[in-house]
């Protein structure tokens, strides 16, 4: 399991991830809950070939994550 950070944005929470790669590098990844009902957990798919950190993957969580509230939320 790799680090994870927790993000507000609007009324949902972000908790975004960086999980390891065999390569070295790392691979983002979100979970989007909206604070109140329904506060179903969503899994996002976050695009990325691999980032060098796991900041650089947590970034990349980020972002996609805000993305996603401004077009879905």
């Amino acid at each position: 399991m790799g680090m994870t950070k927790s993000f507000q944005h609007e009324n949902y929470e972000l908790l975004c991830g960086a999980k390891a790669l065999d390569n070295g590098k790392f691979v983002p990844t979100l979970v989007v809950s909206k604070q109140g009902w329904p506060s179903r957990p969503r899994t996002i798919s976050v695009q990325s070939d691999g980032c060098l950190t796991e900041e650089d993957a947590i970034s990349a969580a980020h972002a996609q994550g805000i993305d996603w509230v401004l077009n879905y939320g």
